[in-house]
C-alpha cells in the first residue's frame, strides 16, 4: 500500500528531505519521528536495515506502493544496462514524476492527484494512470478546461518550476505542457538514493 499519512514525517524517517516543503520542516527536526526519535542512531543500523530504509526512500520519493516497486525492478532486470540506474530512470518517466519535473506541479502528491482527476493529457489523449510510462517524442499537457484553474494558473507563472529544467524535457510552462525530448540518464535524476543498496535488498 500507498503511504497516506503525513508527508513530512516520511523525510525524517528517511533522514533526507524528500518534498520541497520538507527541507524547513526538516532542517528544524533532522530526527526521526517519534517518542524516540531523538535517541535513534541511524549510524548503528545492519547491513539489511539500510539497505531496506534506501529502498524506502526511493519509493516515498516516487510515491509508489511495494507491489509497483517490485514491477518496476522486474522490469528493469529485463532491460540493458544497470539495473539500479534502469530503476530509477523507469521511475523517472512516469508519468506523475515528470508532471512534477516539469514544474505543472508543486508536490508528486499534487501531480498524482492532476494524473487521476483527468487534468492531464498525453499526446491530446487524457491518461489517468499515474504510472503510465511516457515514451520520448511524447507530450504532456494541461487540458483545455482545467488551465483556468488557480493550481495550473500558479504553474504556468513558473512557481513551481526548478531553476534548471531537466536536460531531458522541453518545456513550456506558458502553454502548460512539456516534451520528453529522450530518457534520462541516472546521473541526471536528483533522486537522494544510492541505487546499489536497493539492487542488493532485491537480490539478497
Amino acid at each position: 500500500m500507498r503511504y497516506t499519512g503525513p508527508k513530512v514525517r516520511l523525510s525524517r524517517r528517511a533522514g533526507v528531505p524528500l518534498t520541497r516543503k520538507a527541507v524547513r520542516y526538516f532542517e528544524a527536526r533532522p530526527y526521526p519521528p517519534g517518542e524516540h526519535g531523538r535517541k535513534t542512531n541511524r549510524r548503528g543500523m545492519g547491513d539489511y536495515g539500510t539497505r531496506l530504509l534506501e529502498k524506502q526512500k526511493l519509493r516515498w520519493y516516487y510515491d509508489v506502493s511495494e507491489r509497483a516497486m517490485r514491477r518496476y525492478w522486474e522490469l528493469a532486470r529485463r532491460r540493458p544496462g544497470r539495473t539500479g540506474a534502469e530503476l530509477v530512470t523507469l521511475l523517472e518517466t512516469r508519468l506523475a514524476s515528470l508532471v512534477l519535473r516539469s514544474g505543472i506541479a508543486p508536490s508528486i502528491y499534487a501531480a498524482r492527484q492532476y494524473v487521476t482527476h483527468g487534468h492531464i493529457r498525453v499526446d491530446g489523449r487524457k491518461v489517468s494512470y499515474p504510472g503510465y510510462l511516457v515514451k520520448p517524442g511524447q507530450t504532456v499537457s494541461v487540458r483545455e478546461r482545467s488551465r483556468g484553474r488557480q493550481p495550473f494558473v500558479a504553474a504556468a507563472e513558473g512557481i513551481h518550476a526548478d531553476e534548471r529544467p531537466a536536460p531531458y524535457l522541453d518545456v513550456d510552462l506558458r502553454e502548460l505542457r512539456f516534451t520528453l525530448l529522450r530518457r534520462p540518464e541516472r546521473e541526471e535524476i536528483a533522486v537522494p538514493v544510492d541505487e546499489q543498496l536497493i539492487v542488493e535488498h532485491y537480490s539478497r
